[in-house]
């Protein structure tokens, strides 16, 4: 346990929260700023910062935990929809340095906007496959 990480007392039951689900890998509860109604955290329950350091088995289990819970919240709030985002590192908004995936309820009409995408140039989207590909040679 971090001492100064607020998911790690919430898991520890130092901080309260709306905890919907937990076993012995991860714990599920409802985040206090939700996008809507049932917008719910799934964090490993060991502190790692983000995705770039949870290791594959510990990865595994918290998205067992996603997989288990989205029907059921989606049912719960009567959901049109639902996304699964995660943040890492600053850059692209994680405020929490905890590993953590949302499961977001979504609802025809609600205000929360996805992103809007720009189209690669010319022959950019071949030079970035190619430097993905060469990560995965090391």
């Amino acid at each position: 346990m971090e001492t100064d990480c607020l998911f790690c007392k919430i898991i520890a039951k130092d901080i309260p929260a709306e905890m919907v689900f937990e076993n012995e890998y991860a714990s599920a509860f409802l985040d206090i700023r939700p996008n809507n109604a049932g917008h719910t955290l799934v964090v490993p329950n060991i502190h790692y910062r983000n995705i770039l350091d949870i290791p594959e088995h510990v990865w595994l289990e918290v998205m067992k935990m996603v997989h288990y819970l989205t029907p059921r919240i989606k049912e719960a709030v009567g959901a049109d929809g639902i996304n699964i985002a995660m943040n890492n590192e600053p850059a692209a908004h994680q405020l929490v340095f905890h590993a953590h995936v949302h499961i977001i309820p979504r609802f025809e009409g609600d205000q929360y906007q996805p992103w809007t995408g720009t189209p690669y140039k010319e022959g950019e989207a071949k030079t970035v496959a190619e430097k993905i590909k060469n990560t995965l040679k090391k």
